[in-house]
């Protein structure tokens, strides 16, 4: 199956990991907003207008499926987007308020951009208590690759954990981060990554292997970050 992805940088990198953990042969075909990013503190309109861009692009390549790799979209747009496109399109979120029902979690802390957050999109479709945190500060620490900050932001956004025992990275470029925030909050909480949570429920017949990036714009850090995440590239 020809599958597209999309993400406002390199986060979405996290989702195509997973699908092809769980669905190795594929032809897949990845944008990232480069230019553009970060989109947590975009309005709508701006979304709407980068994301219809990247869609075209996408069906340029003739795919069959749409996956939304980015959080804020997901949120944002993705009723919109569903309405409107002829092929299956899923976000990150989908598969997540079945995971959490499953698990029976309590108390839930949500890390997310600003537009994530202002949406309560996870407020809205999980039947447990959430907590949201905005997390401004991420998206560009990671697309920098400079973490030298790191560990005082996070201590920032994880000062009251009281009760809490999950957490959704809520951003996809926050799962590059996974194993700095597992120090902070330890082993008792689990942490939940969107896109592991949606290749491993979603069904699709595989082809053969085939994997084509795109960015819209070439950054200093791009080929590092791209090695660091994705592997096989």
């Amino acid at each position: 199956m020809r599958i597209g992805l999309f993400d406002s940088g390199v986060g979405g990198l996290t989702v195509l990991n997973s699908f092809i953990k769980y669905h190795p042969n594929n032809q897949y075909y990845y944008y990232g907003d480069t230019l553009n990013v970060p989109y947590g503190d975009k309005s709508i309109d701006e979304l709407y207008k980068y994301v219809k861009n990247i869609i075209e692009y996408l069906k340029s390549k003739k795919v069959e499926m749409i996956i939304i790799a980015c959080g804020t979209v997901s949120a944002n747009l993705y009723d919109c987007l569903k309405e409107e496109l002829d092929i299956p399109i899923y976000s990150v979120i989908s598969e997540l308020p079945k995971y959490i029902e499953e698990r029976n979690y309590k108390k839930t802390l949500v890390m997310a951009t600003n537009a994530t957050i202002n949406s309560h999109v996870f407020k809205k479709k999980l039947n447990n208590e959430v907590v949201e945190i905005a997390c401004p500060k991420l998206v560009p620490i990671i697309e920098s690759g400079n973490y030298n900050e790191l560990d005082i932001v996070l201590d920032e956004y994880l000062s009251n954990l009281d009760g809490i025992d999950s957490i959704i990275l809520g951003c996809t470029h926050y799962s590059i981060i996974k194993d700095y925030i597992r120090k902070k909050v330890g082993n008792s909480i689990d942490i939940i990554d969107m896109g592991e949570v949606l290749a491993n429920n979603i069904k699709i017949e595989d082809s053969y292997k085939r994997i084509d990036l795109f960015f819209s714009k070439k950054t200093e850090n791009l080929d590092r970050n791209v090695n660091k995440i994705l592997k096989i590239v």
